[in-house]
């Protein structure tokens, strides 16, 4: 069998013209739909990934609109509460699977990360391909039970309740699994090509740290994934040939199933994290034209939280009959998780100190980051202690928690990450004021929406019900407004990007100033990245760039041979 590098790459149709760029190098559907080119994925996954945010967005958005009365704002016949547990369902389930796994790493990190390590295309291009197709196919299983009967197990599938309902889980779990093949096939490819790709000179230390956070999800993807995949095989199994796993009639264990799903569901929000904090480790230091500060502490802090979230996966489980010594311990590591998170948040806050700011675009998501992120990570203190817990489990300060941390902390930086590449995968620069007003929207009404589902929740409102007593009724009205906001923002947003494609002017190859390698081919990049191989530096030394007015960016500085280096992220 013939060994696959980027070098044996067969594209059909495609143009060899030096001055052509990926995007018109070929043309025709088939040339994206079957192209090996990882940055064709990476765009082809950026489409599909915010096709399914939207359509989980709007069925977020009937659900806030029903709560907006207590005995709900549509009429019986059009939003009943079997209605309402399929729309939390899908909406869980499609923002999980579908958008918020494969988000960064699947969209960003696959146009982004071969650029970064200087590198043609990924070590494994067919993988690559096959796991987009892999996604898509997955989406299409989840398509079929949302125009089917649906599912109304909420996302997490639990058991035994999944084995009962006539709803198609069958649909969703194969949708599921298939969706659990391509992240473990992203994953393998970030491994392999972080660990075989990087040019001489990348040591592990000189990599920028969007690296370290990808590799460490990787790790994650490798290890996690499979679990889920047995994990729901055995609950089709269960459901189509009542073998008697998960059944308490049949002599098996629902709480089984519990163990089994969250040992992978609590790794995976890591695996929804990490690749967001990457993110932002790069914009801080970009936006604030500084080294970043204790770059090695936040290398090793990715791989500590890759490492210790496989540990605390019985947080979930506190009120579930668990013996009181296996939650001290489960509460006691659920702490520690905490701390490299924290490590991190210390680091950025210390590289903006004294730094040269520039509030474009990225770097106000990235701050939104900071403030949103530190208020889910603090609030996760109450639910990991056990006294709290009981009262506030399975209700709105859950879900206001997971949100702060999912929404206000992985999509806040996909957003930022995007505005910040934008002009490198598209070639065109975007309506800076519209871009920062959006994203001053999408800060307000994230946190309309969230802020009082935490006071309800702590009142004692539960999550998942339909209707509720009138005593709630001011603060579901204030998320459910919040609600609207943060839709506008999120369509606002993206329109300007979609506008900048059709009117933006030219970007230049570094509009932002970046030292990582991506920035030095030009924007779009070319079929094969570079026309010649880049120049290692330390990914945060900025010493060396000044501003070319005639460019409209950065360009390296002949003078700055001579001048001492600044370089100091040691």
């Amino acid at each position: 069998m013939a060994t696959i590098t980027p070098d044996t790459q067969i594209d059909i149709g495609h143009n060899d013209d030096p001055s052509s760029n990926y995007l018109t190098s070929s043309r025709g559907f088939l040339s994206w739909a079957f192209t090996l080119d990882h940055k064709r994925i990476g765009v082809m996954y950026l489409v599909g990934i915010f096709s399914s945010f939207f359509l989980g967005g709007i069925m977020a958005l009937l659900l806030r609109l029903h709560l907006f009365m207590p005995n709900g704002l549509f009429p019986e016949w059009l939003v009943n509460n079997d209605t309402y547990n399929q729309l939390f369902t899908l909406h869980g389930a499609i923002m999980t699977f579908l958008f918020i796994i494969p988000s960064v790493p699947a969209a960003l990190g696959n146009f982004v990360l071969p650029l970064m390590v200087g590198a043609k295309d990924v070590a494994f291009p067919r993988m690559n391909l096959a796991s987009f197709h892999l996604w898509v196919l997955g989406g299409i299983f989840f398509l079929i039970a949302l125009v089917t009967t649906r599912l109304d197990t909420g996302w997490t599938f639990y058991t035994p309740y999944s084995i009962q309902t006539s709803t198609n889980v069958i649909a969703a779990t194969i949708g599921a699994f298939i969706l659990g093949f391509s992240s473990i096939f992203t994953g393998l490819n970030f491994i392999v090509t972080v660990n075989t790709m990087r040019p001489p000179g990348m040591t592990w230390f000189k990599m920028p740290l969007f690296m370290w956070a990808t590799y460490a999800t990787a790790i994650i993807q490798i290890l996690a994934t499979p679990v889920l995949g047995i994990t729901l095989l055995l609950l089709m199994a269960e459901r189509i040939l009542q073998i008697g796993i998960f059944n308490p009639a049949l002599g098996g264990d629902p709480i089984l199933f519990q163990h089994f799903f969250w040992f992978y569901s609590h790794p995976a929000v890591y695996i929804m994290i990490l690749p967001a904090m990457g993110i932002i480790s790069e914009l801080m230091s970009v936006y604030s034209r500084k080294p970043i500060f204790g770059y090695t502490f936040i290398a090793y802090s990715s791989i500590a939280i890759a490492l210790l979230g496989f540990l605390v996966w019985g947080h979930h489980m506190f009120v579930s009959g668990q013996s009181p010594m296996t939650a001290v311990i489960f509460s006691g590591l659920t702490f520690s998780v905490s701390i490299p998170s924290a490590i991190k948040v210390f680091n950025w806050l210390a590289t903006m100190y004294k730094g040269n700011i520039n509030l474009a675009t990225p770097m106000c998501y990235a701050l939104s980051f900071i403030f949103l992120f530190s208020i889910g990570g603090l609030t996760g203190l109450f639910l990991g202690a056990l006294a709290t817990d009981i009262h506030l489990h399975d209700t709105y300060f859950v879900v206001a928690h997971f949100h702060y941390v999912m929404m206000g902390g992985t999509v806040i930086a996909f957003v930022g990450g995007l505005y910040h590449w934008w002009p490198k995968m598209f070639g065109v620069m975007y309506n800076e004021m519209f871009g920062r007003l959006f994203c001053l929207v999408v800060f307000i009404g994230f946190n309309l929406t969230f802020l009082p589902q935490f006071i309800m929740g702590s009142r004692g409102m539960p999550r998942r019900y339909a209707t509720y007593v009138p005593e709630y009724q001011i603060f579901h009205q204030l998320s459910t407004i919040g609600a609207i906001v943060l839709g506008l923002g999120m369509v606002g947003a993206v329109t300007v990007l979609i506008v900048s494609l059709f009117k933006g002017r030219k970007a230049p190859a570094n509009p932002w100033g970046a030292a990582t390698l991506e920035w030095t081919c030009t924007s779009p990049p070319p079929y094969y990245n570079f026309e010649h191989a880049p120049a290692v530096g330390s990914p945060y030394d900025f010493s060396d760039l000044k501003y070319d007015p005639q460019v409209g960016g950065f360009v390296k500085d002949p003078e700055a041979a001579n001048k001492p280096k600044t370089d100091s992220h040691h």
